[in-house]
Protein backbone atom coordinates (compact mmCIF):
# COMPACT_ATOMS: atom_id res chain seq x y z
CA UNK A 1 0.00 0.00 0.00
CA UNK A 2 1.41 3.46 -0.90
CA UNK A 3 2.35 5.83 1.89
CA UNK A 4 -0.80 7.59 3.05
CA UNK A 5 -0.96 11.38 3.26
CA UNK A 6 -1.44 12.81 6.72
CA UNK A 7 -5.03 13.02 7.91
CA UNK A 8 -4.75 16.80 8.20
CA UNK A 9 -3.76 16.92 4.52
CA UNK A 10 -6.82 14.86 3.59
CA UNK A 11 -9.05 17.21 5.54
CA UNK A 12 -7.45 20.39 4.22
CA UNK A 13 -9.97 20.61 1.38
CA UNK A 14 -13.03 18.43 1.84
CA UNK A 15 -16.49 18.98 0.39
CA UNK A 16 -19.52 16.95 1.42
CA UNK A 17 -22.34 17.30 -1.07
CA UNK A 18 -25.85 15.94 -1.57
CA UNK A 19 -26.88 15.16 -5.14
CA UNK A 20 -30.65 15.02 -5.80
CA UNK A 21 -31.70 12.21 -8.14
CA UNK A 22 -34.23 12.25 -10.97
CA UNK A 23 -35.54 8.78 -10.10
CA UNK A 24 -35.20 6.41 -7.18
CA UNK A 25 -32.15 4.24 -7.79
CA UNK A 26 -30.80 1.60 -5.46
CA UNK A 27 -33.54 2.65 -3.04
CA UNK A 28 -32.36 6.25 -2.63
CA UNK A 29 -33.43 9.66 -3.94
CA UNK A 30 -30.32 11.62 -2.85
CA UNK A 31 -26.67 10.58 -3.11
CA UNK A 32 -24.14 11.94 -0.62
CA UNK A 33 -20.47 12.03 -1.62
CA UNK A 34 -17.26 13.42 -0.16
CA UNK A 35 -14.75 15.07 -2.49
CA UNK A 36 -11.07 15.37 -1.56
CA UNK A 37 -8.54 17.60 -3.29
CA UNK A 38 -4.89 16.61 -3.49
CA UNK A 39 -1.78 17.29 -5.59
CA UNK A 40 -2.96 14.97 -8.42
CA UNK A 41 -6.52 16.31 -8.59
CA UNK A 42 -9.83 15.26 -7.04
CA UNK A 43 -10.96 12.01 -5.48
CA UNK A 44 -14.34 10.76 -4.29
CA UNK A 45 -15.20 8.94 -1.05
CA UNK A 46 -18.81 7.72 -1.08
CA UNK A 47 -19.40 4.26 0.38
CA UNK A 48 -23.07 3.57 0.89
CA UNK A 49 -24.27 4.35 4.43
CA UNK A 50 -24.87 0.71 5.38
CA UNK A 51 -21.27 -0.33 4.68
CA UNK A 52 -19.05 -0.81 7.72
CA UNK A 53 -15.71 0.93 8.20
CA UNK A 54 -13.58 -2.01 7.06
CA UNK A 55 -15.42 -2.22 3.74
CA UNK A 56 -15.61 1.56 3.37
CA UNK A 57 -11.85 1.97 3.86
CA UNK A 58 -11.27 0.67 0.32
CA UNK A 59 -13.39 3.55 -0.98
CA UNK A 60 -11.20 6.02 0.92
CA UNK A 61 -8.07 4.42 -0.52
CA UNK A 62 -9.54 4.88 -4.00
CA UNK A 63 -10.18 8.57 -3.31
CA UNK A 64 -6.64 9.05 -2.00
CA UNK A 65 -5.16 7.32 -5.06
CA UNK A 66 -7.10 9.62 -7.39
CA UNK A 67 -6.21 12.83 -5.52
CA UNK A 68 -2.63 12.06 -4.47
CA UNK A 69 -1.26 9.54 -7.02
CA UNK A 70 -3.29 9.95 -10.20
CA UNK A 71 -4.20 7.44 -12.89
CA UNK A 72 -2.06 5.15 -15.06
CA UNK A 73 -1.41 5.43 -18.78
CA UNK A 74 -4.49 4.88 -20.93
CA UNK A 75 -4.86 3.03 -24.22
CA UNK A 76 -8.16 4.57 -25.40
CA UNK A 77 -9.69 8.03 -25.28
CA UNK A 78 -13.37 7.02 -25.33
CA UNK A 79 -15.28 4.21 -23.63
CA UNK A 80 -18.50 2.58 -24.85
CA UNK A 81 -21.18 2.85 -22.16
CA UNK A 82 -24.48 1.06 -21.62
CA UNK A 83 -27.76 2.77 -20.84
CA UNK A 84 -28.93 2.01 -17.31
CA UNK A 85 -32.66 1.62 -16.65
CA UNK A 86 -33.80 1.60 -12.99
CA UNK A 87 -36.85 -0.36 -11.87
CA UNK A 88 -39.22 2.15 -13.47
CA UNK A 89 -42.60 1.67 -15.12
CA UNK A 90 -42.55 0.90 -18.86
CA UNK A 91 -44.00 4.34 -19.55
CA UNK A 92 -40.84 5.94 -18.13
CA UNK A 93 -38.38 3.88 -20.16
CA UNK A 94 -38.19 6.22 -23.16
CA UNK A 95 -37.35 9.25 -21.01
CA UNK A 96 -34.63 7.29 -19.20
CA UNK A 97 -33.07 6.05 -22.44
CA UNK A 98 -33.07 9.58 -23.84
CA UNK A 99 -30.18 10.32 -21.43
CA UNK A 100 -28.00 7.76 -23.25
CA UNK A 101 -27.99 8.83 -26.91
CA UNK A 102 -26.37 6.29 -29.19
CA UNK A 103 -26.11 3.55 -26.56
CA UNK A 104 -26.19 0.10 -28.15
CA UNK A 105 -26.61 -1.84 -24.89
CA UNK A 106 -29.00 -1.35 -22.00
CA UNK A 107 -28.71 -2.65 -18.44
CA UNK A 108 -32.13 -3.10 -16.86
CA UNK A 109 -32.69 -3.40 -13.12
CA UNK A 110 -34.90 -6.32 -12.12
CA UNK A 111 -35.93 -8.18 -8.94
CA UNK A 112 -36.86 -4.91 -7.22
CA UNK A 113 -38.48 -5.40 -3.81
CA UNK A 114 -42.24 -4.96 -4.05
CA UNK A 115 -42.30 -5.76 -7.77
CA UNK A 116 -42.94 -8.97 -9.68
CA UNK A 117 -41.51 -10.86 -12.63
CA UNK A 118 -44.35 -9.44 -14.70
CA UNK A 119 -43.00 -5.95 -13.96
CA UNK A 120 -39.53 -7.05 -15.05
CA UNK A 121 -40.80 -8.61 -18.28
CA UNK A 122 -42.74 -5.49 -19.21
CA UNK A 123 -39.77 -3.21 -18.44
CA UNK A 124 -37.35 -5.31 -20.49
CA UNK A 125 -39.83 -5.45 -23.37
CA UNK A 126 -40.20 -1.66 -23.28
CA UNK A 127 -36.40 -1.25 -23.39
CA UNK A 128 -36.04 -3.67 -26.30
CA UNK A 129 -38.29 -1.47 -28.40
CA UNK A 130 -35.39 1.01 -28.43
CA UNK A 131 -32.27 -1.06 -27.63
CA UNK A 132 -32.49 -4.79 -28.43
CA UNK A 133 -29.22 -5.75 -26.69
CA UNK A 134 -30.19 -6.03 -23.00
CA UNK A 135 -28.31 -7.12 -19.92
CA UNK A 136 -30.19 -7.37 -16.61
CA UNK A 137 -29.09 -6.78 -13.02
CA UNK A 138 -30.89 -8.44 -10.11
CA UNK A 139 -28.45 -7.31 -7.38
CA UNK A 140 -28.64 -10.78 -5.82
CA UNK A 141 -32.40 -10.50 -5.38
CA UNK A 142 -33.47 -13.99 -6.51
CA UNK A 143 -33.22 -17.51 -5.14
CA UNK A 144 -31.88 -20.13 -7.53
CA UNK A 145 -35.39 -21.27 -8.45
CA UNK A 146 -36.58 -17.70 -8.97
CA UNK A 147 -33.53 -16.90 -11.07
CA UNK A 148 -33.94 -19.94 -13.31
CA UNK A 149 -37.61 -19.18 -13.90
CA UNK A 150 -37.03 -15.46 -14.49
CA UNK A 151 -34.09 -15.94 -16.83
CA UNK A 152 -35.97 -18.52 -18.88
CA UNK A 153 -38.82 -16.05 -19.31
CA UNK A 154 -36.65 -12.98 -19.94
CA UNK A 155 -34.50 -14.74 -22.54
CA UNK A 156 -37.26 -16.78 -24.18
CA UNK A 157 -37.60 -14.71 -27.36
CA UNK A 158 -34.36 -12.70 -27.44
CA UNK A 159 -31.19 -13.80 -25.63
CA UNK A 160 -29.89 -11.62 -22.83
CA UNK A 161 -26.35 -10.33 -23.18
CA UNK A 162 -25.90 -11.51 -19.58
CA UNK A 163 -27.62 -11.63 -16.20
CA UNK A 164 -25.74 -9.74 -13.50
CA UNK A 165 -25.72 -11.16 -9.96
CA UNK A 166 -29.02 -13.06 -10.21
CA UNK A 167 -28.43 -14.58 -6.75
CA UNK A 168 -26.47 -13.43 -3.72
CA UNK A 169 -24.00 -16.25 -3.07
CA UNK A 170 -21.24 -17.73 -5.19
CA UNK A 171 -22.69 -21.20 -4.74
CA UNK A 172 -26.04 -20.02 -6.10
CA UNK A 173 -24.37 -18.42 -9.12
CA UNK A 174 -22.59 -21.70 -9.85
CA UNK A 175 -25.91 -23.57 -9.67
CA UNK A 176 -27.77 -21.13 -11.92
CA UNK A 177 -24.96 -21.27 -14.44
CA UNK A 178 -25.03 -25.09 -14.34
CA UNK A 179 -28.78 -25.21 -14.92
CA UNK A 180 -28.85 -22.50 -17.59
CA UNK A 181 -25.59 -22.84 -19.56
CA UNK A 182 -27.11 -20.81 -22.42
CA UNK A 183 -27.40 -17.67 -20.23
CA UNK A 184 -24.19 -15.80 -19.44
CA UNK A 185 -23.86 -14.95 -15.75
CA UNK A 186 -22.04 -11.85 -14.51
CA UNK A 187 -20.80 -11.33 -10.97
CA UNK A 188 -20.74 -7.96 -9.24
CA UNK A 189 -21.30 -8.17 -5.47
CA UNK A 190 -19.56 -11.57 -5.44
CA UNK A 191 -16.42 -9.70 -6.53
CA UNK A 192 -16.55 -6.23 -4.98
CA UNK A 193 -17.98 -7.32 -1.61
CA UNK A 194 -15.93 -10.50 -1.24
CA UNK A 195 -12.83 -11.12 0.87
CA UNK A 196 -11.58 -13.22 -2.05
CA UNK A 197 -12.78 -11.60 -5.30
CA UNK A 198 -11.36 -14.46 -7.40
CA UNK A 199 -13.34 -17.18 -5.62
CA UNK A 200 -16.35 -16.83 -7.90
CA UNK A 201 -14.09 -17.32 -10.94
CA UNK A 202 -12.29 -20.32 -9.46
CA UNK A 203 -15.64 -21.97 -8.67
CA UNK A 204 -17.00 -21.36 -12.16
CA UNK A 205 -19.76 -18.98 -11.12
CA UNK A 206 -19.40 -16.33 -13.81
CA UNK A 207 -18.96 -15.61 -17.50
CA UNK A 208 -18.44 -11.84 -17.06
CA UNK A 209 -16.86 -9.85 -14.22
CA UNK A 210 -18.39 -6.50 -13.26
CA UNK A 211 -15.80 -4.41 -11.43
CA UNK A 212 -16.01 -1.02 -9.73
CA UNK A 213 -13.11 1.25 -8.87
CA UNK A 214 -14.02 2.57 -5.43
CA UNK A 215 -15.12 -0.70 -3.75
CA UNK A 216 -11.94 -2.42 -4.98
CA UNK A 217 -9.69 0.32 -3.58
CA UNK A 218 -8.76 2.26 -6.70
CA UNK A 219 -7.81 2.02 -10.35
CA UNK A 220 -4.57 0.13 -9.73
CA UNK A 221 -6.37 -2.47 -7.61
CA UNK A 222 -8.94 -2.93 -10.38
CA UNK A 223 -6.22 -3.38 -13.01
CA UNK A 224 -4.45 -5.91 -10.80
CA UNK A 225 -7.67 -7.89 -10.41
CA UNK A 226 -8.24 -7.69 -14.16
CA UNK A 227 -4.83 -9.26 -14.75
CA UNK A 228 -5.72 -12.10 -12.37
CA UNK A 229 -9.10 -12.65 -14.08
CA UNK A 230 -7.45 -12.79 -17.49
CA UNK A 231 -6.24 -16.33 -16.77
CA UNK A 232 -9.89 -17.41 -16.43
CA UNK A 233 -10.80 -15.93 -19.82
CA UNK A 234 -13.41 -13.67 -18.21
CA UNK A 235 -14.22 -10.33 -19.91
CA UNK A 236 -14.61 -7.27 -17.69
CA UNK A 237 -17.22 -4.55 -17.47
CA UNK A 238 -16.19 -1.47 -15.49
CA UNK A 239 -19.22 -0.07 -13.73
CA UNK A 240 -20.27 2.81 -11.52
CA UNK A 241 -21.08 2.76 -7.82
CA UNK A 242 -23.54 5.60 -8.45
CA UNK A 243 -20.61 8.00 -8.60
CA UNK A 244 -20.58 11.74 -9.12
CA UNK A 245 -18.72 13.11 -12.15
CA UNK A 246 -15.48 12.99 -10.12
CA UNK A 247 -15.88 9.32 -9.23
CA UNK A 248 -16.99 8.53 -12.76
CA UNK A 249 -13.75 9.92 -14.15
CA UNK A 250 -11.89 7.26 -12.15
CA UNK A 251 -14.08 4.55 -13.64
CA UNK A 252 -13.45 5.86 -17.14
CA UNK A 253 -9.71 6.00 -16.43
CA UNK A 254 -9.78 2.35 -15.36
CA UNK A 255 -11.75 1.29 -18.44
CA UNK A 256 -9.40 3.27 -20.65
CA UNK A 257 -6.38 1.51 -19.12
CA UNK A 258 -7.53 -2.08 -19.68
CA UNK A 259 -5.68 -3.77 -22.54
CA UNK A 260 -8.88 -5.53 -23.63
CA UNK A 261 -12.39 -4.10 -23.35
CA UNK A 262 -14.98 -5.90 -25.47
CA UNK A 263 -18.19 -5.01 -23.62
CA UNK A 264 -19.87 -1.67 -22.94
CA UNK A 265 -19.23 -0.33 -19.46
CA UNK A 266 -21.75 0.80 -16.85
CA UNK A 267 -20.40 4.31 -16.48
CA UNK A 268 -23.34 6.43 -17.58
CA UNK A 269 -25.26 6.85 -14.34
CA UNK A 270 -24.45 10.55 -14.00
CA UNK A 271 -27.66 11.29 -15.87
CA UNK A 272 -29.64 10.12 -12.85
CA UNK A 273 -28.64 13.23 -10.91
CA UNK A 274 -30.64 16.39 -11.28
CA UNK A 275 -27.38 18.28 -10.74
CA UNK A 276 -23.85 16.91 -10.55
CA UNK A 277 -20.68 18.45 -9.12
CA UNK A 278 -19.42 19.11 -12.65
CA UNK A 279 -21.00 19.06 -16.10
CA UNK A 280 -21.68 15.51 -17.24
CA UNK A 281 -19.58 14.54 -20.28
CA UNK A 282 -21.62 14.37 -23.47
CA UNK A 283 -22.50 11.02 -24.98
CA UNK A 284 -21.16 10.68 -28.51
CA UNK A 285 -22.40 7.62 -30.37
CA UNK A 286 -22.86 5.74 -27.09
CA UNK A 287 -19.42 6.60 -25.73
CA UNK A 288 -17.96 8.89 -23.09
CA UNK A 289 -14.64 10.74 -23.28
CA UNK A 290 -11.90 9.88 -20.79
CA UNK A 291 -10.43 12.75 -18.76
CA UNK A 292 -9.92 14.20 -15.31
CA UNK A 293 -12.90 16.04 -13.84
CA UNK A 294 -12.66 18.99 -11.47
CA UNK A 295 -15.84 20.01 -9.65
CA UNK A 296 -17.36 23.41 -10.16
CA UNK A 297 -16.88 25.39 -6.94
CA UNK A 298 -20.21 27.19 -7.30
CA UNK A 299 -21.94 23.84 -7.58
CA UNK A 300 -20.11 22.56 -4.52
CA UNK A 301 -21.45 25.43 -2.47
CA UNK A 302 -24.96 25.00 -3.83
CA UNK A 303 -24.95 21.24 -3.23
CA UNK A 304 -23.29 21.35 0.19
CA UNK A 305 -24.73 18.84 2.64
CA UNK A 306 -26.33 19.87 5.92
CA UNK A 307 -23.93 20.50 8.79
CA UNK A 308 -24.97 17.35 10.64
CA UNK A 309 -24.40 15.20 7.53
CA UNK A 310 -21.03 16.86 6.93
CA UNK A 311 -19.96 16.03 10.47
CA UNK A 312 -21.20 12.45 10.03
CA UNK A 313 -19.12 11.98 6.87
CA UNK A 314 -15.99 13.58 8.28
CA UNK A 315 -16.15 11.30 11.30
CA UNK A 316 -16.64 8.33 9.00
CA UNK A 317 -13.64 9.41 6.93
CA UNK A 318 -11.54 9.60 10.11
CA UNK A 319 -12.55 6.07 11.11
CA UNK A 320 -11.79 4.69 7.66
CA UNK A 321 -8.43 6.44 7.67
CA UNK A 322 -7.67 4.67 10.96
CA UNK A 323 -8.46 1.36 9.25
CA UNK A 324 -6.05 2.17 6.40
CA UNK A 325 -3.24 3.20 8.75
CA UNK A 326 -3.76 0.04 10.78
CA UNK A 327 -3.61 -2.10 7.62
CA UNK A 328 -0.47 -0.27 6.48
CA UNK A 329 1.22 -1.01 9.78
CA UNK A 330 0.60 -4.78 9.58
Amino acid sequence: MPILPALDDLLAEVHVVTLPMRVRFRGITHREVVLLHGPAGWGEFAPFPEYDDDESAAWLHSAIEAAWTGFPEQVRTRVAVNATVPAVAPSQVSSVLARFPGARTAKVKVAEKGQSLVDDVRRVAAVREYIPNVRIDANGGWTVEEAVRALCVLSADVPLEYAEQPCASVEELVEVRRRLPEVRIAADESIRRADDPLRVARMGGLDVAVVKVAPLGGVQALLSLAADLESFGVPLVVSSALDSAVGMSAGLAAAASLPNLELACGLGTGGFFETDVAPTPDFVDGTLAVGRIAPDLLRLRRLAARDDRTRWWIERLRRCYAVLTSDAAT
